[in-house]
């Protein structure tokens, strides 16, 4: 089944969605990769205020690429480089996770114990992804480049639910 969502993501949306469903998402969303996911849960860890308010937000696993202040490829970065570090991002609020690829047990059972969905987005379909996105904006970490927290503005980015509140995971 295809479903368009407006972010951010309800509860109700979230509990609407099934393993497998074709989802156009569109609204606003933060990002991250590696260094960023890291950083935010060290923060968490540390005690302090976090740069950005996760709460109830989706993250996207991706490190844009820009050519003269536009983006021109946002593919995901594989889900299971995060396992270790996004929990307590989940633990904290975050509602949903876009990225590709498998995740570990215990990020499901943290997706699940904290109702939060995951979206596997296109693997090498960037150019496609990048036109999805309307407005770009730095958010923390610019020291990181492409791998800072931004917030997207999105327009219909395709994804499909790999994860949803039943457990069911479409890489099984």
């Amino acid at each position: 089944m295809t479903k368009e969502i407006k972010l951010p993501l309800t509860q109700k949306d979230i509990e609407s969605l099934n393993c497998g469903d074709a989802v156009y998402l569109t609204g606003s969303i933060i990002t991250g990769r590696d260094k960023a996911v890291k950083k935010l849960k060290e923060i968490i860890d540390s005690g302090e205020k976090l740069p950005v308010d996760i709460n109830g937000e989706t993250i996207f696993y991706v490190g844009p690429t820009f050519k003269d202040g536009k983006i021109t490829s946002a593919g995901p970065t594989t889900s299971k480089r995060m396992d270790g570090i996004v929990e307590p991002l989940l633990n904290n609020g975050l509602k949903g996770i876009i990225g590709k690829g498998n995740v570990s047990k215990d990020v499901q059972d943290a997706l699940k114990n904290n109702k939060a969905i995951y979206f596997a987005a296109i693997g090498g379909a960037g150019a496609l992804s990048a036109k999805c996105i309307k407005k770009v904006d730095l958010i923390c970490f610019g020291e990181y480049g492409t791998e800072a927290v931004y917030r997207f503005e999105l327009e219909k980015l395709p994804v499909i639910v790999a994860f949803d509140l039943k457990g069911n995971n479409i890489y099984k």
